[in-house]
């Protein structure tokens, strides 16, 4: 029977860091068996489910020791929804892989039907993928897999991006999945409650992995307050490519969140607000404090100019790095300095940002937005990835900014975090 994973004092470092990323791993997971698999950020998860999947080599990418067996072919589901989209038709993209595993074409097309009924997505193959939602795209990723045949699901922070309707039909599409295939599943998520009706087990890596019988408590913070500062950006009948004309602000010394379903225009709004998009129509306005002499649409702006007026943190962080090291990312001043010590990347200075975890990504984001000290800050989805003490490093950095008169923005579907920082909500 086909399934099951097992590892012996297994280890893996990156070729660009001293200090491995995974240490002496031991793993026993039978056939059918659902394991949630937790951590704090930089624990190496992801790391681990990669080296299950077959994704890291031990030649200039890194090394690794021990043993690792598995046994059966295995699919991956990532976090971010998009990166998973290959083609512009739901049945091509779902027979993608099987046309790569050389399955006969009259074999093809059964699997692909059979794998979207049973994930949930009830569309027309040539239903455009580009019309799809956040929960949708990782429900065809994971009819992909499904088509594919692995028996073993490996799903790495799947909902980290997703709003609450699109989070409760993935997790109802892979319970559906492994009901009914007896695919082992591992997940590693934060924040995963949903996920225990689903899991046999969890398992926490750290010094080791190691049984755990409870997830740690949700992160105390304090409460958000009432917005009252002078607006530093406001938009007026503001028309981009997704959505309604749209008027709002974004006051000093406050926190706004933006909230709403996935593709209901978030991100989009985000980047109009923040100079990296022209709008449609309507107008955008920058305090004089923001534009400090700058004329003319923000758009039209040098990029470093805008940098050290509006800060803005992509949701994939990768868009943003352009350096070989963290500290290149950076660069080298007592801000940075302070910055990366507040944000846990000090151990990483030398590391490649491409081969840290979601969690490190998403903060060296945030610091490489932080640097020049802007008066607007614009974050999309700054949460994900992040372990309780990160998390609360995170919300207190960002109230300190509001505290010292920057006007934060944050997209997000983090309910923790909006009861922290939604001092006003912009719900799309």
């Amino acid at each position: 029977m086909t399934g099951r994973i097992a590892a012996r004092g297994y280890s893996y470092r990156h070729a660009t860091r001293p200090h491995p990323a995974l240490s002496a791993v031991d793993l026993d997971v039978a056939p059918g068996e659902r394991i949630l698999l937790t951590g704090d950020s930089g624990a190496g998860k992801s790391t681990l489910l990669a080296a299950i999947a077959g994704l890291l080599s031990d030649d200039e990418e890194g090394e690794s020791r021990g043993d690792l067996h598995v046994d059966g072919a295995v699919g991956m589901v990532l976090q971010d929804p998009d990166a998973q989209v290959i083609s512009t038709r739901v049945g091509d993209d779902v027979a993608f892989g099987c046309e790569n595993l050389g399955v006969p074409r009259a074999d093809i097309w059964p699997r692909v039907e059979e794998a979207l009924e049973l994930v949930g997505l009830d569309l027309p193959l040539d239903h455009p993928t580009r019309h799809l939602s956040g929960g949708q795209k990782q429900r065809l990723a994971l009819a992909g897999v499904i088509a594919m045949g692995a028996r073993i699901l490996l799903l790495d922070e799947p909902t980290a991006n997703l709003d609450p309707a699109g989070r409760e039909q993935v997790v109802a599409a892979v319970a559906r999945v492994v009901k009914r295939t007896g695919a082992t599943l591992i997940v590693a998520e934060h924040r995963a409650t949903h996920w225990l009706p689903v899991v046999d087990r969890i398992l926490h890596l750290g010094d080791g992995l190691s049984e755990i019988a409870a997830l740690p408590p949700v992160p105390e913070v304090p409460p958000a307050r009432p917005a009252t500062g002078e607006p530093l950006v406001w938009a007026e009948e503001l028309v981009t490519e997704w959505g309604p004309p749209r008027t709002l602000a974004l006051p000093a010394g406050a926190s706004t969140v933006i909230t709403g379903p996935n593709g209901a225009g978030k991100s989009t709004l985000a980047l109009t607000l923040a100079g990296l998009l022209a709008p449609l129509d309507g107008k955008v306005h920058y305090a004089e404090s923001v534009r400090r002499g700058l004329t003319g649409p923000s758009i039209r702006w040098k990029s470093s100019d805008l940098a050290r007026r509006i800060g803005y943190v992509f949701q994939d962080p990768e868009h943003q790095f352009i350096a070989r090291t963290v500290r290149g990312e950076v660069g080298d001043s007592p801000r940075a300095d302070d910055l990366l010590e507040r944000l846990r990347l000090t151990h990483l200075l030398d590391a490649n940002p491409f081969t840290l975890s979601g969690g490190e990504k998403r903060r060296l984001s945030v610091a490489t937005a932080l640097v020049d000290t802007p008066g607007v800050l614009i974050l999309d989805e700054p949460t994900f990835g992040q372990d309780e003490t990160t998390f609360i490093e995170l919300v207190t950095l960002l109230r300190e900014l509001t505290d010292a008169g920057v006007a934060v923005a944050s997209i997000t579907h983090d309910d923790v975090f909006t009861a922290a920082l939604g001092d006003q909500e912009v719900r799309l």
